[in-house]
């Protein structure tokens, strides 16, 4: 029998990245994703944080998650803030990622994962190629620091992000599924993206969710299960493309409750592992 699939934990960015990897610790979890902005990392030298963590504890950092400050996560006023799309804030934000990447390479870690933001649909469209221009220097820079890039889902249609993979044409992008994304901003199907996308998928965020309404720009996240992934068949799926691994938790609240739906995420995936 193979291997099962090891599970990991997304934590958002703290001055004390100990106190966050020992709660993943004790959880039993051997992995997880780290979440903060660029600028955090450059300005501010966040990544110590996440250093200590690592020389002090035994959690695998599968990934860095690179978001950027003034982004919000809607249909609104995701395209004009998100990623690398925007032109007005492009050229930073480029510029960012590539310092970023330096220093995420001295961390040891070779994955890094990001929304680039609403990619167009038409090829054609002055925002796609001057983004693309840009996606290209990222990914050469982060090639020849042997590190791979993995889109994160949901902001774009899977046939889109499987286009733009192929015009960077660097070998190093990839996935990272986050099913329910594709729901919240009513883009896709999950199992739909897999039969487009699943040979590229690198990395995975297990997060439910449930379709927007006409007026919302934005679906409602929920616990696992109880939204509208089918994981059963979306890790079957994956498994069967090759898919190794991490299956990262995410849960978008805090408190109590985020633990409780935690461990109740833990106990749901594990017969699918």
């Amino acid at each position: 029998m193979a291997d099962k699939l090891q599970l990991g934990l997304i934590v958002g960015l703290h001055d004390d990245m100990v106190t966050e990897f020992r709660k993943i610790e004790d959880l039993g979890i051997p992995t997880c994703q780290v979440t903060g902005t660029v600028e955090s990392y450059v300005n501010f030298g966040k990544l110590d944080a996440i250093a200590t963590a690592m020389a002090k504890t035994k959690v695998d950092v599968s990934a860095i998650f690179m978001a950027y400050d003034g982004q919000t996560y809607n249909t609104e006023t995701g395209p004009s803030t998100d990623g690398l799309i925007p032109e007005e804030h492009r050229a930073r934000r480029t510029e960012m990622t590539l310092k970023a990447a330096d220093l995420i390479k001295d961390l040891g870690v070779a994955t890094v994962v990001s929304h680039v933001g609403f990619i167009p649909d038409d090829e054609t469209d002055e925002l796609y190629t001057g983004f693309l221009e840009s996606m290209k220097t990222v990914a050469k820079h982060l090639d020849a620091n042997d590190q791979v890039y993995l889109f994160e889902t949901g902001q774009e249609l899977p046939s889109t992000l499987k286009r733009t993979i192929d015009h960077v044409g660097t070998g190093n992008l990839f996935v990272n599924l986050d099913p329910a994304n594709l729901i919240l901003y009513g883009k896709a199907n999950p199992l739909d993206a897999v039969a487009i996308l699943g040979p590229w998928v690198r990395g995975m965020h297990a997060k439910d969710g449930i379709w927007p309404n006409r007026d919302e720009t934005l679906g409602h996240e929920t616990r696992l299960g109880d939204g509208k992934v089918n994981f059963p068949l979306l890790l079957r799926r994956l498994k069967a493309c090759g898919f190794q691994g991490p299956v990262t938790i995410e849960r978008e609240i805090s408190g109590p409750q985020q633990i409780e739906d935690i461990k109740y995420a833990m106990r749901f995936l594990d017969p699918m592992l």
